[in-house]
């Protein structure tokens, strides 16, 4: 028998991508690195870093690209979703 328990609410970041997105340019500047170095790094072109990092583009990216930055920028996955206060 399953007691019924009040389910708390789960507060999502609604705009993740941009999140993510301001993340990784943040990351890449304190490395002092150019997009053209990350997409060298992690095989991807460098318009196509330049698409992830823009505001104005809404292009979404996959899971495997997300950690391929990542490990470029020698950051965790969290850091990278962590939305600033």
């Amino acid at each position: 028998m399953r007691l019924n328990k009040p389910i708390n609410k789960l507060n999502f970041d609604t705009d993740i991508y941009n999140t993510i997105r301001k993340n990784i340019k943040k990351y890449r500047k304190l490395k002092g690195m150019t997009t053209e170095e990350l997409s060298e790094l992690v095989g991807l072109s460098h318009e196509f870093i330049r698409q992830i990092e823009s505001e104005k583009v809404a292009y979404n990216f996959s899971v495997e690209t997300f950690y391929r930055i990542s490990v470029a920028l020698g950051v965790t996955l969290d850091m990278l979703v962590q939305k600033d206060i």
